[in-house]
């Protein structure tokens, strides 16, 4: 079913009410594409592009035909959607037909129904920026105004994809370390029970471990798990 326009200034207030912790990375980009859709004056689809090292994604997109404009450029190394990722800026397209900077890609445009577009990057962190993507139907669907309120969503847009990835970054990490110390634990606890059956050193104990790790194609951190199962019962 088609949503109706909305407000632009209820557009970014939606944006201030996503709430870390409750959604994704990908659902927040996911948002920011309904929103910019609905509140960009002339804008018929939105893509959302994320670059992480040299892998650009369109992670959100509010139609296929989005989806695959932005996958042109990757393919072909070279669009308006990089070009804004990389210099952080926003870059207009207000006429397919007279675009002489991506013509390919312009040419690409105008197969698929598209006439007009902005492209604005988004600064997320040092190693990791995005794109806002928006389309128009129809040449010069982006006037000044509607420019500045599209520059000034993806402002709001870019904090809160920052904000959204650094939730996710920090929880992963925390998830991790606390992975790690649990697998160190468990290894501790098995090197325990080898020193006490062998009368061997810790050192001769992990050396037990990792020979066993190595045999079984296991990790080590299995292997000790397994091993103080059995001898704790819970494994025969």
């Amino acid at each position: 079913m088609e949503q109706s326009p909305l407000d632009p200034r209820e557009a970014l207030a939606e944006l201030g009410r996503i709430r870390l912790g409750e959604a994704s990375l990908e659902a927040v980009m996911s948002q920011i594409a309904a929103l910019a859709r609905r509140g960009v004056p002339g804008a018929e689809d939105v893509s959302v592009t994320l670059l992480r090292g040299e892998a650009p994604q369109s992670l959100a997109y509010t139609s296929a035909m989005a989806r695959e404009l932005d996958e042109w450029q990757y393919a072909h190394g070279g669009g308006p959607c990089l070009d804004a990722s990389v210099s952080g800026g926003v870059l207009s397209l207000p006429d397919m037909a007279t675009e002489n900077r991506w013509p390919a890609w312009a040419a690409e445009a105008r197969d698929r129904g598209v006439h007009s577009s902005l492209s604005m990057g988004l600064p997320i962190q040092e190693a990791v920026v995005g794109t806002l993507n928006v389309y128009g139907t129809r040449p010069h669907a982006f006037d000044p105004e509607g420019i500045e309120l599209a520059k000034t969503f993806a402002a709001y847009a870019a904090v809160a994809l920052a904000n959204a990835h650094l939730y996710e970054s920090t929880t992963t990490l925390a998830r991790q370390m606390r992975t790690a110390m649990e697998s160190r634990a468990v290894i501790e606890q098995a090197k325990g029970i080898i020193m006490g059956e062998r009368r061997c050193t810790p050192e001769e104990a992990f050396a037990l471990l990792s020979k066993v790790s190595q045999d079984s194609n296991r990790k080590v951190r299995d292997v000790a798990a397994a091993l103080v199962d059995r001898a704790i019962g819970r494994q025969p």
